[in-house]
Parts: C-alpha cells; structure tokens; sequence
C-alpha cells in the first residue's frame, strides 16, 4: 500500500498526475498565503537532491554578495580564484551568473563522456571533485565567444568565487546565508557520500536501480545540494514575499533560449499569459523543479527520488485551481 504523508488533498491530486513513474518523491504548493505539502514513500523531513535548482540558490547567494559589497558584477574571476594567467580568469561574475561567460558545459580535462558512460552503466557519480581538481581542470579550458549557454563548470566556479570574500567554504555559505536564516533544517551541500545523514535519499534511474549519490565538493554551487520539500516550501515562501536573501537574482536580464529570458540563474518564461520564474534539476537519482508566479503569489515544488521527468507536472500543477484554492 502507498503511504502518503501531509495534505491528502494535495496528495491525491498528485497521485493523479505523477502516476507510480515515482514511488518516493514529495510536493509544495503555495498560493494565498497556504502552504501544502505532501509526500509519497518517505515522511517530509526526507532530503533529495535537487540536482541545478542549487544553481538558483547560487544566483541567490550571488545578488546577496553584491548587496553586501563583497564582489562586483564586472569582477573577473582571477581576483577570486587562484587561475593564473588561465583565459577563465577574465570572465565576469555577471557573465557566469546568466551563463554567457564563453565556457563550456563541463571541461574536457574531467573526461566527462568517460563519466558519463560510467553513470549509465553502473550508476556511478560523475562529478565527486574537490576544489582543487576543479581549479586545475579550469585552468585549462578555452574560452568561447560570450553566448547564451548553460554551463555547468560556470556555476561550479562561480559558487566558489563569491563564497571567497565571505571566507567561507561553499557549503558553509549556503549554511550561513540560506539555510540557517530561512530554517530549512536539511539543506546541505555533501562533499562525499560519507557527510549524508538518515534523512538523505538514495535516488534510482527509470528503472529502478540505486545511483551513487552525487556528492564533490566542485559540485556544490551547479548541483550538489540536498533538501527536504520542508525546506523547498519554505525557500518558495521567501521568494514570494521578497525576504529570501539575493532576491534580486530573480528578475529577468538577458534573453536566454527561445522566449526565455534569465536573471542570476533564475529563468523566466510566458506560459498560458503568465509569466512563470523556475528552475529544474536533474541528477542520476532525481528530479526536481521549483516554478513561481510572482503576480498571482503562487509557487510550485516537486521532488522525486527516481530520474522520470517532471518538469510538465510542475507547471500543469502550478497553473491548476488547486495551486490557488
């Protein structure tokens, strides 16, 4: 028998749309100043992986130092980071920030066709490296022309450039300057498999079978940070009512894809009339997507422990009546 845990009515909507492609996954809903939450096959204090919805955070974080004064847009990242003469060290935080920063999605120097074989043969983690394979495999890339082009390295490198000023390690700073303040008592940002907890997750492929956790300490800032849909209810609150920390991430500032638009990692799209500021991620194990309408005071969260998609059911549920009732 399923067992649901929080908002029956939620649940059951949920049940509905999702169907059994996700047997442990959990749901927010927020409009008119309510809260629901309600999960499937774990209690509500589970922590997933959230997969590059960290990237959002990282915008967050981002917007927040530059209120602070502890960077600037135009900074490049060698006075951040040690790169050397390395072409990455002139590119902009800002850059990095609405992936046009010329950099590829991953560097070559990580092998990443080689790990990616691994993870779908053996579910293996792709990216288990610390701070300072990154910076090395950083300091070999070659910079393309400025274009709109996701790039996972980019965001790596930019978690860890604003976390410097703060003399704090990144998941310190997610700590420190999200968590702590916003009470989302699960997020955390694991380098290694060894710092999970009882709480955490262990997702599985369409399939079914178990994946690695994927846990490095380069990760961090792209997709390395883990949340409980407590936390992501309470993450959607502040940024509907304006008092998340580096709320400014939110609004749109160049053109990103076709009728997209990005802010600090956030992306903004039209949709039915409405206009719709979300992330997603996906991880070998996951899948997330958290999704606002800022003008209505509505946000939507789903997280799933198995690697089906979910993106349409987030936006279905975020324009549904019961997103408003």
């Amino acid at each position: 028998m399923t067992v649901w845990h929080g908002d029956g009515r939620l649940a059951a909507r949920t049940a509905e749309l999702l169907g059994p492609r996700h047997p442990v996954m959990a749901v927010a809903l927020l409009a008119s100043g309510q809260v629901r939450v309600a999960s499937r096959g774990a209690d509500l204090d589970a922590a997933f992986e959230i997969g590059s919805i960290s990237k959002a955070v990282t915008g967050l974080l981002y917007a927040d130092a530059l209120e602070r004064a502890e960077i600037r847009s135009d900074s490049p990242l060698g006075d951040l980071l040690p790169l050397g003469d390395a072409p990455a060290a002139s590119v902009t935080l800002a850059s990095l920030s609405t992936h046009r920063s010329g950099l590829p999605s991953l560097p070559k120097a990580a092998h990443p066709v080689r790990r990616t074989i691994a993870l779908w043969r053996h579910g293996t983690n792709p990216y288990g490296d610390d701070l300072g394979q990154l910076l090395a495999q950083a300091r070999s890339v070659k910079v393309g022309r400025p274009r709109p082009r996701y790039s996972n390295l980019g965001f790596e490198l930019l978690g860890h450039a604003i976390a410097n000023p703060a003399g704090l390690p990144y998941a310190e700073l997610v700590h420190q300057r999200i968590a702590r303040p916003l009470g989302l008592d699960q997020c955390h940002v694991p380098a290694t498999a060894e710092q999970l907890g009882p709480n955490d997750l262990i997702g599985r492929s369409r399939r079914g079978k178990a994946r690695q956790p994927w846990t490095g300490e380069a990760l961090g800032p792209a997709g390395g940070i883990r949340a409980s849909i407590r936390d992501m209810a309470r993450l959607t609150a502040a940024l509907l009512d304006g008092s998340a920390p580096g709320i400014a991430a939110l609004e749109p500032l160049a053109p990103f894809g076709r009728g997209a638009r990005i802010g600090a990692g956030w992306i903004t799209v039209r949709t039915g009339g409405r206009r719709i500021t979300w992330h997603n991620g996906g991880t070998g194990g996951f899948r997330s997507w958290l999704g606002l309408d800022r003008a209505a005071g509505a946000g939507a969260v789903i997280l799933s422990a198995t690697s089906a998609p979910v993106d349409r059911h987030g936006f279905v549920l975020l324009r549904e009546p019961v997103a408003r009732a």
